[in-house]
């Protein structure tokens, strides 16, 4: 089964599209920023960026609603960013500062937001699916009606845990939404490679939960099937699988050089498939927005992130006795 592709005019409202616009161009910036960071030495660590992969985000969060949950990998900046977390906080926990969101101690692998549902980023790939399920577990005990966006790399559709939390969400009807991110490469490798079903969706046919291939570059796309997987939990009818089939442009993480790949392949996917290029056509050729309009949005990104990164700079490190707060243990353990 081919990808979705969205009609050729927009199912939204013009203020809506543009929102689509702005959002996923913060993400770009605010990723771009971060990688000149990165190569300052500001940014230590691990850094994976989600350049190219805007619309998946955005689109699913235009699906979402308030009280929804959604729990990711590593590669999660445009979650919080798309989900209304703070720049200046993403960016300071980036850099390691007091003002991040785990103030200064987690990085990137480590931030969580009650206030918006974001459960994290993961290191270990594929933890996070089984906890999706638990997140969703947890609102079909309550009866609440909230969903679980739970998401995952082609990569990590691998794991055996995977299909475990796919048997329990099955048999318990959870109102999960698990969301396969299909970039294609994995760490380094391509699907092609490394899994033997062209479409990984389908793998959720063993477990009775219906699912689909959706074309990840387009928001509009992504948006009409987020919302009808969303619909599907809701209405107690168990979980759903949208495999977003999307792209990024830069490598695995930032020591990554990517050669698995050629250059020319990359500059083909940015030149005739990108998602914000995408949206700023619909809105220049529908006269929903003028160049002047989108020059303003991108000079109010540009200071939003360029703010960001400023604050990241200026918050002071962590103090030594914040190693002690946050945590389980509370009692210094003494020397033998």
């Amino acid at each position: 089964m081919a990808p979705r592709k969205s009609a050729k005019k927009p199912n939204v409202s013009a203020e809506e599209l543009k929102a689509y616009y702005r959002d996923m161009l913060l993400i770009r910036r605010f990723e771009e920023k971060a990688g000149q960071l990165y190569g300052m030495g500001l940014i230590g660590g691990f850094c994976h960026l989600y350049i190219g992969q805007e619309a998946v985000v955005v689109g699913l969060e235009a699906a979402a609603e308030e009280g929804d949950k959604r729990i990711t990998s590593y590669r999660d900046h445009g979650h919080m960013l798309a989900c209304g977390m703070d720049p200046n906080g993403v960016m300071a926990e980036l850099t390691g500062r007091e003002g991040g969101y785990s103030k200064g101690k987690g990085g990137s692998m480590h931030m969580f937001s009650k206030e918006k549902h974001f459960y994290g980023g993961h290191g270990i790939v594929a933890a996070q699916v089984p906890l999706g399920a638990g997140l969703a577990f947890a609102d079909k005990y309550k009866e609440n009606g909230r969903v679980t966006f739970t998401y995952f790399g082609d990569g990590a559709a691998n794991q055996g845990q995977v299909y475990e939390a796919f048997n329990m969400a099955a048999l318990w009807k959870l109102p999960c939404v698990f969301v396969i991110e299909n970039n294609q490469y994995a760490m380094g490798t391509s699907q092609q490679r490394s899994t033997s079903s062209a479409e990984i969706y389908e793998r959720g046919k063993s477990f009775g939960i219906p699912g689909e291939a959706v074309d990840g570059m387009d928001v509009l796309a992504v948006k009409e099937a987020g919302e009808k997987a969303v619909a599907h939990c809701r209405s107690g009818d168990g979980p759903y699988i949208l495999e977003i089939k999307t792209y990024r442009y830069r490598g695995h993480s930032m020591s990554d050089p990517a050669k698995y790949r050629t250059r020319e392949e990359v500059q083909k996917m940015r030149d005739e498939r990108d998602p914000i290029e995408q949206v700023r056509s619909l809105l220049l050729t529908g006269k929903h927005a003028t160049e002047d309009d989108l020059k303003a949005i991108d000079k109010e990104i540009k200071t939003i992130v360029n703010e960001s990164a400023e604050f990241a700079k200026e918050s002071p490190e962590p103090a030594l006795d914040e190693l002690w707060t946050d945590i389980y243990a509370t009692e210094v353990p003494q020397e033998a």
